[in-house]
């Protein structure tokens, strides 16, 4: 990523060039989302198969964010404001504080989760969920041509 922020920051091609592959893709997945009418109709068979398959999901979770370099930043940068400067053990009150911070979110996003699949069951085969994905195709397209006639900074 550092090699190719400097890439972009100095060349004003290949600045254009991303932008433009970015602006393309925004537009065709904003069009995909506008024909996607019998995509939303799931049986209940898909659903039972998907649901079988947690632990993948699980395993794809944790190593997205144990992979993720923005996880460490932050919490190199965050947790050493509540670990007290003259501690014996600062890397045990480092991992401890880590533990109790990594234990509140596994809760809060159980909780979301739960609640995003509940309301996604209930939404999925009606008529809101066919024009939310009208409008968030719209969207898309309105920011993907937005950003292609852009100005470059």
């Amino acid at each position: 990523m550092l090699g190719l922020s400097a890439l972009l920051s100095a060349s004003a091609a290949a600045f254009m060039l991303v932008k433009s592959i970015g602006a393309a893709y925004l537009v065709y997945v904003g069009i995909s989302l506008l024909l996607t009418y019998k995509s939303l109709h799931v049986h209940a068979s898909t659903l039972k198969y998907e649901t079988g398959k947690i632990r993948t999901v699980f395993l794809q979770g944790f190593f997205t964010n144990v992979l993720n370099p923005k996880v460490a930043l932050f919490f190199l940068a965050f947790v050493p404001q509540f670990i007290d400067m003259h501690a014996p053990h600062k890397a045990l009150a480092f991992l401890f504080l880590g533990v109790i911070f990594n234990c509140n979110g596994t809760m809060v996003n159980l909780i979301v989760a739960w609640c995003a699949a509940r309301t996604g069951a209930v939404v999925r085969n009606s008529k809101p969920a066919l024009w939310l994905n009208r409008c968030i195709g719209g969207f898309f397209i309105y920011l993907g041509i937005r950003l292609a006639f852009e100005e470059q900074p």
